[in-house]
């Protein structure tokens, strides 16, 4: 494939994105500059990712650590998201390179970038992954298991939590996950009473079901298969 057709099946495929983004808002009253399209570049080379950000993705999210280290080197200067679980050993070589970590799943990991942010004298942006599907194969807080971890993060000095991510079950139907959105929702909005934070930040929704998940309230779409199924490697 040439240079000139990727950034054309690209260039299509983002205009799609975008429009499906738009319309989602319209049906549920926001403004679409609310939400943020972030590229899960983790099937494609660095190639595909740059072209992406030629293209005006600025947001680029990556599952694993390694990955994301090479291609933050090859592609700079976007605001690269770590998607995935995060391993304490590779916190200090991932945390500098990241605009965002979405994926903070437990206590343990949070007191561990609580600390590296207080070392570089910086809070670190993060977001509460939680698990609202209940499925025993996802990471995450158990949705009962929220407030304290928010309490605890409250004072931390290292640390800003944005707000809460998730991932719904995969189903055929994307009106399956709404309930899942919707608990995420409804649970970020009681933290926020609860903590007196901000929480702007949902981070849900991915290929199957993002229009669901922005008429539910996303503010951070993770879309990777609609965007590159089959430009990989």
């Amino acid at each position: 494939m040439t240079d000139n057709e990727l950034r054309s099946i690209l260039g299509e495929r983002i205009a799609s994105v975008r429009a499906r983004i738009a319309g989602a808002c319209r049906r549920a009253g926001r403004d679409a500059s609310a939400v943020t399209l972030v590229a899960v570049t983790k099937t494609v080379p660095a190639h595909a990712a740059a072209v992406v950000a030629e293209l005006g993705v600025r947001d680029l999210g990556e599952s694993r650590p390694q990955e994301l280290w090479k291609k933050a080197e090859a592609v700079p200067g976007v605001n690269w998201h770590l998607i995935g679980h995060l391993q304490r050993n590779k916190l200090d070589r991932t945390v500098p390179l990241v605009a965002l970590v979405h994926s903070v799943d437990s206590e343990r990991i949070l007191d561990a970038i609580d600390a590296f942010g207080r070392k570089r004298g910086a809070p670190v942006p993060v977001l509460l992954e939680v698990n609202c599907s209940e499925e025993a194969s996802k990471g995450g807080f158990a949705p009962d298991a929220v407030p304290a971890a928010a309490d605890r993060a409250v004072p931390l000095a290292g640390v800003s939590v944005r707000g809460l991510m998730t991932m719904a079950a995969y189903t055929e139907d994307p009106q399956q996950a709404r309930p899942t959105f919707a608990r995420l929702r409804g649970l970020r909005d009681s933290l926020r009473a609860r903590t007196g934070l901000p929480l702007p930040e949902l981070s849900m929704g991915m290929s199957n079901d993002f229009e669901v998940a922005v008429e539910e309230g996303a503010t951070l779409v993770r879309v990777g298969t609609t965007l590159f199924e089959g430009l990989g490697e």
